[in-house]
């Protein structure tokens, strides 16, 4: 009898870690239908109510080409298996759109929420159709636009749009600017100068900025504690806004770049994801780049940034077309879910050209642009590109002057902006996992032609 308890107890231990295993399996498959499910709602509602907020078309199945193939393995194949529903208010604007995942559990559920964008609830969550109604095209601005033939970057543009700057690249709109005019533009069916696309971490240059105009304001100091930790005696109170706006916080971030995918796709908030990591070196000592440090600096200035504040800050600046997201509860994701048109992105990059004037009125601080293209702050180890203020620097491409720095994002998202030639260029795609867009070569080639 002892001898087959013991017997029965080897038995037990040894099957117990891949009972433990198996379980663990599971649980990440759901865990990965989930996200993929929540991916899935949040860009149908996003790609398809920003369009119509501009009053431009998308069909889902765009987006699906678009936006939903391509993506990080293993969320690529599942997306295609799950089926949507997009519900529109009386307006026929997009109110929510839901995604099956699971027979026992509701649908994933991306509401939108007008000014604020599309924001994904958490697992759960029951959809319900909002008793509020958007106005179909209340806030866009849709300027003239002239079409150009036989400019001197036509046949570069051309280009873009093929294996020439990246096999399996997929471009879907591009614009240069010199002087403040747009010398051409093109882009791909469906898309267009005016067409939101998701920014990605060209956001976190979106952030640098807004942190810019706080300062501007009196209302940010960037060498000032961010605020985070648990208060007195607590290390991490010495990481200032310009650490985090750097990548240089200290803290730990549990993957290579920090994907956060919890708070984009999981329905987690920034403030339960992003806050509390503990710190692991000296702040301003090493570089590692994180989410979590950009989304750190917008809550430092969480006054000047509360909604609709940050939709309007960005229309001042000309971003009219522009809609940055929030999670659930309000905190903006100004890490990566910003929405923008290429020809915003040009706003963007003029802002820069302009040292932060627009017009006869001063946006940011002056010499905002020195402070954000400064490789001040530890700097990514082989990395063709160096590493600012929310900014990436071109201070190691050959061929290309030494002042360029850009705002850069996930899927070949690019806005580059060159102060010596007065030039900003934007390329704007959807790049699949894999495929990488050559932008230091793209800039150099655009510069050359206009010679």
């Amino acid at each position: 009898m002892i001898r087959q308890t013991l017997a029965a107890s080897v038995l037990l231990i040894a099957a117990s870690p891949a009972a433990a295993q198996s379980q663990q399996e599971a649980l990440d498959a759901r865990y990965d239908r989930a996200l993929a499910a929540g991916y899935k709602a949040l860009f149908l509602c996003g790609a398809i109510a920003n369009a119509d907020r501009v009053g431009q078309d998308r069909l889902a199945e765009h987006v699906e080409h678009w936006e939903l193939t391509g993506i990080q393995a293993p969320l690529d194949d599942i997306i295609r298996t799950l089926p949507h529903e997009i519900v529109t208010d009386p307006n026929g604007v997009v109110d929510h759109v839901t995604v099956t995942w699971a027979d026992d559990m509701p649908p994933r559920v991306a509401e939108y929420r007008g000014r604020a964008g599309c924001a994904i609830m958490p697992p759960g969550t029951v959809p319900e159709t909002d008793s509020n109604s958007f106005p179909k095209y209340g806030d866009a601005l849709i300027r003239n636009w002239h079409t150009r033939i036989n400019t001197p970057v036509r046949s570069r543009l051309e280009a873009a749009f093929t294996d020439d700057y990246g096999k399996g690249a997929r471009t879907t709109s591009v614009i240069i600017d010199q002087g403040g005019q747009v010398v051409d533009e093109m882009s791909a069916e469906g898309f267009g100068p005016f067409m939101p696309q998701r920014t990605w971490s060209v956001a976190k240059s979106i952030a640098a900025t807004l942190v810019g105009m706080a300062v501007q304001r009196g209302e940010a100091d960037v060498h000032a504690s961010a605020g985070l930790g648990a208060g007195e005696g607590d290390p991490r109170a010495a990481i200032t806004i310009d650490h985090l706006l750097r990548m240089a916080s200290g803290r730990y971030s549990d993957t290579a770049g920090n994907r956060t995918d919890p708070i984009y796709f999981g329905g987690a908030t920034v403030d339960e994801r992003a806050a509390n990591w503990p710190l692991m070196y000296k702040p301003g000592t090493v570089y590692r780049y994180a989410n979590n440090d950009t989304l750190m600096a917008v809550a430092a200035i969480k006054s000047s940034v509360t909604a609709p504040t940050v939709t309007e800050q960005l229309w001042d600046i000309g971003m009219t077309n522009t809609t940055a997201e929030a999670d659930w509860q309000g905190n903006f994701i100004l890490s990566s879910q910003v929405w923008a048109s290429p020809f915003d992105l040009v706003e963007l990059g003029r802002l820069y050209l302009n040292d932060g004037m627009r017009g006869n009125s001063r946006v940011l601080p002056e010499g905002w642009r020195d402070y954000v293209s400064a490789p001040s702050g530890p700097q990514p180890e082989g990395r063709a590109f160096g590493y600012g203020a929310g900014f990436w620097l071109f201070n190691n491409s050959p061929g290309v002057p030494a002042d360029t720095f850009a705002a850069m994002g996930n899927r070949g998202q690019y806005v580059v902006i060159v102060p010596s030639r007065d030039v900003v260029i934007v390329r704007r795609g959807e790049d699949p996992v894999g495929s990488r867009f050559d932008i230091a070569a793209f800039t150099r080639d655009v510069l050359a032609d206009l010679d």
